[in-house]
């Protein structure tokens, strides 16, 4: 235990880029949305789709996708993170298990965090009526739309899907280096290419479709966790052979 809080501990030697960049990203991501929805009238709008140039919905429609930035930040600090702390811990003698699971633990930390941050600006975004402006920024329809404790929860484990396969993908760089990458890349491309392969020749797709369909916000969080379990174990399996 005291090792992997050691490991913790490395991670937060450069603290502005674990736990600031997301935000950083993610603040110009809003701030660009806002200044949009702010300053282009919705008379303006209204009138460009009067003259079928546009099709606008209602405000209370106006999502953006801008959220995601600080999900695709989790990818990257995923895959920055254990090519940083790996050589460190092999340098002072902790195994290679012990540091990906410290780093593990950072990871999942980050993410039970910033998506009980993320649930509390969704909060502030329905209270305001979408910062005043009718965006919806943070409010995402059907996957973080539901109860507080559900968006939370759906936040939580996005987040730490997305550093653990970001791990995965840094562990493969480390033993691989970038030919390994590529082949890891393409691996999961093939992967996804025969699944639809699958699905195509055996006609189910109307089966994949009601699954989807009929999955709930909940459903769907249990699937990613299952996933994020899945990626986890693939890099602990991966990072046995790894070298600095």
């Amino acid at each position: 235990m005291r090792t992997w809080r050691n490991i913790d501990r490395y991670h937060l030697v450069i603290p502005w880029l674990p736990l600031a960049l997301p935000w950083a990203i993610l603040a110009v991501s809003f701030a660009v949305n806002l200044v949009i929805f702010a300053f282009v009238p919705a008379t303006y709008h209204e009138a460009l789709t009067a003259h079928g140039l546009v099709q606008v919905a209602s405000p209370k429609h106006n999502y953006t996708g801008g959220v995601a930035s600080i999900y695709i930040s989790f990818l990257v600090i995923g895959i920055s993170s254990i090519g940083r702390s790996l050589p460190f811990g092999l340098a002072l003698g902790v195994s290679r298990r012990s540091s990906y699971t410290g780093t593990a633990l950072f990871g999942v930390t980050l993410a039970f965090v910033d998506g009980l941050t993320l649930t509390v600006l969704r909060a502030i975004e329905v209270a305001t009526g979408g910062w005043g402006v009718s965006m919806h920024f943070f409010q995402v329809p059907y996957i973080l739309d539901g109860p507080w404790y559900l968006t939370w929860l759906t936040s939580f484990v996005a987040l730490a899907l997305l550093f653990v396969w970001g791990m995965w993908f840094g562990i493969v760089y480390r033993r691989w280096s970038l030919f390994g990458s590529v082949a890891f890349i393409a691996a999961q491309v093939t992967v996804l290419v025969a699944a639809v392969l699958i699905l195509v020749w055996t006609d189910a797709w109307s089966g994949l479709g009601h699954f989807f369909t009929g999955l709930t916000a909940a459903g769907l969080t249990g699937v990613l966790a299952a996933l994020a379990a899945l990626l986890l174990a693939g890099g602990q399996a991966t990072i046995r052979g790894a070298t600095v």
